[in-house]
């Protein structure tokens, strides 16, 4: 049995779709095919005429030099009806591409972007806790676990979110939304500032805790950019706008460095920090000092600044205060000195020891 060419070519007049690029699909399936036959030659080829449908096996033919001498037909016997079912699966599958371009439409390849949509009344029988936007084309949902827990959005809101997923079911083009993803943050700051979209600008780590605080590295090879304060803008405009995008989260602006230690110090802004010390490079183990009066800033809320600092660093961060590093420091002075004292005395006493020995011996003599 042969590929029938006239299926192939209404699917190239109603899909659009090269009868040559159809035909190569099927000839590089059915040469998988090939291969898992037993006793298949390594170097073959699949040719499928292009008037008749026969689908042809040609392998290389080597001479007693091993050198190649041409090519004969080793078609396996039952591959007519390997070729029709593989030609029927190829179809099958651009059809369903097709009608996945057709249901997407603009929305194909908006996965990792933002949108705006409006906010619509929930579906029957959907749970309430998610919110569905019109985007246009589709209606999208996001979902309960992906929204900011001290966001609230009421019918007919404007809301701007990051695509996670777009995909085809059964009952069309399903697009979820988030506003709780890291990525969302990214995106607003390549819209708002055109240094990160035009890549004179990087941003190399970003940590959030969605609805409260998010922290940003930034980077610039270029030595005349001020890559964090690009990211500020004029008066503060440009991370102001974000932030009020994201309802009021705090966002911390800090530059990257490849010293870890100048790189963890920059993280816990907006706390001052005296010094940090690489205590463990290989486990990623450090401790920060800081002021006194910066240790509670340094931490943060409910340990949230030091949190994300480790997150955006990739470092486990151990808070000192300078009276703590300074008491430590001598206390160990102290027992230093004390151990130099035993050790002193210690050889004070072995040196009466042997005065006495020598003593005792001129007597005796």
């Amino acid at each position: 049995m042969d590929i029938q060419m006239s299926e192939l070519r209404i699917v190239e007049s109603e899909l659009g779709i090269s009868v040559d690029v159809l035909v190569g699909a099927i000839e590089d399936a059915l040469l998988h095919a090939y291969h898992r036959v037993p006793g298949a030659i390594g170097q073959a080829r699949v040719e499928l005429d292009r008037t008749s449908g026969k689908a042809t096996v040609w392998a290389v033919e080597f001479d007693d030099d091993g050198e190649p001498a041409g090519e004969f037909d080793d078609t396996p016997n039952d591959f007519g009806r390997i070729a029709t079912s593989t030609a029927r699966s190829i179809i099958a599958q651009r059809l369903r591409d097709a009608e996945a371009d057709r249901v997407l439409g603009s929305f194909k390849g908006k996965q990792g972007t933002i949108v705006s949509g409006v906010v619509q009344a929930a579906p029957p029988r959907s749970n309430p806790e998610d919110i569905y936007v019109n985007v246009g084309e589709h209606e999208a949902i996001l979902r309960k676990d992906e929204q900011v827990p001290t966001e609230r959005f009421r019918h007919g809101d404007r809301l701007r979110a990051y695509v996670t997923d777009v995909s085809v079911g059964h009952r069309g083009a399903t697009v979820r939304l988030s506003r709780s993803h890291p990525e969302l943050v990214r995106r607003l700051f390549e819209a708002e500032v055109p240094e990160i979209e035009g890549g004179d600008v990087e941003i190399v780590a970003l940590a959030r805790e969605a609805g409260h605080r998010t922290k940003l590295a930034v980077w610039s090879a270029d030595e005349s950019i001020n890559a964090k304060g690009a990211c500020i803008g004029q008066h503060g405009q440009r991370v102001r706008a974000v932030m009020e995008e994201l309802g009021g989260e705090k966002i911390d602006i800090v530059d990257y460095d490849d010293d870890p230690a100048l790189f963890i110090g920059a993280s816990l802004s907006p706390a001052r920090v005296t010094q940090v010390d690489i205590l463990n490079a290989d486990a990623r183990q450090s401790r920060a000092v800081v002021p006194d009066d910066q240790a509670s800033l340094a931490i943060g809320k409910e340990a949230q600044n030091v949190r994300l600092a480790a997150k955006l660093t990739g470092w486990s961060i151990d808070i000192r205060k300078e009276s703590e590093m300074a008491a430590a420091r001598a206390e160990a002075a102290a027992a230093r000195r004390a151990e130099e004292a035993a050790a002193a005395a210690e050889l004070d006493d072995s040196a009466e020891y042997d005065d006495d020995f020598d003593e005792s011996d001129d007597t005796e003599n």
